[in-house]
């Protein structure tokens, strides 16, 4: 397993300054956001402009791009396909192979997400790629038993594990185990149960590193461990402290 930062937790700076910054702490591997409401590169950018973005992400010998948080917002599906092929064809041309985009909201029906996930996922393997949905409350992913339902009827579809939100969500810290053999990808931070305790000091929350970890390794996981603590005005510590701290955490047990 191979530890990486996402830009999310620099989100604050621009996108240059926020990778030399995760450069500077020493990782070398990045997962890049790309939000159409966020700061960063957005997935009409990378439509618009495949080189300009090509070259935003371009960082160095010492940290490549390995993975790509995506939120796309377009009015119909097939701009929706047009931005998604876009950022296909960045991703090939970084070397990037995991795309991670959120599921549907919990108040969508679950057989037109199947049938919308099928169309996605068949796109992003015709790439060469694989496609993740995030593990996240409010989504149709928000319990371990809808996110394994949702892989099994969507054959190729893999997870990016989020326990956070297992932890803080409406799951409230039950065991996730039946996740597994799914995940494709992780992002981490610490997280308690309780209202407003979403994200917390690393040691301060209820995240067991140890144990994903060796679940993950059960299941012959060989891939990215992401820190993705969020960059938020009322975070109470400082940013770079905070993921010096999980980074040395996961490497130690890695």
């Amino acid at each position: 397993m191979f530890v990486a930062c996402s830009t999310l937790c620099f989100a604050r700076h621009p996108l240059d300054r926020a990778l030399r910054i995760i450069n500077e702490l020493e990782f070398s591997k990045v997962d890049i956001a790309i939000h159409e409401q966020g700061s960063y590169l957005k997935p009409s950018e990378v439509l618009d402009d495949l080189q300009l973005a090509m070259l935003r992400i371009r960082i160095g010998p010492s940290l490549s791009p390995a993975a790509f948080d995506i939120e796309i917002e377009t009015p119909t599906a097939d701009e929706y396909v047009s931005q998604l092929r876009a950022i296909c064809r960045l991703a090939r041309q970084s070397a990037v192979s995991i795309l991670t985009i959120p599921a549907a909201s919990n108040r969508s029906s679950f057989d037109l997400e199947i049938l919308r996930l099928r169309e996605l996922v068949h796109l992003v393997e015709t790439e060469g790629l694989i496609l993740t949905v995030a593990t996240r409350a409010g989504t149709l992913t928000e319990t371990p038993a809808l996110a394994v339902e949702l892989c099994e009827r969507v054959p190729g579809l893999g997870l990016t594990l989020d326990p956070s939100h297992f932890i803080n969500g409406p799951h409230q810290g039950a065991p996730f185990d039946e996740v597994f053999p799914y995940v494709r990808h992780v992002h981490l931070r610490d997280t308690g149960r309780a209202a407003g305790k979403f994200q917390v000091r690393v040691g301060q929350g209820e995240v067991e590193y140890g144990r994903i970890i060796s679940q993950l390794e059960r299941c012959r996981y060989d891939r990215l461990l992401t820190v993705a603590i969020h960059d938020v005005a009322d975070a109470p510590f400082v940013m770079e402290s905070e993921v010096r701290k999980l980074k040395y955490l996961l490497e130690s047990l890695v």
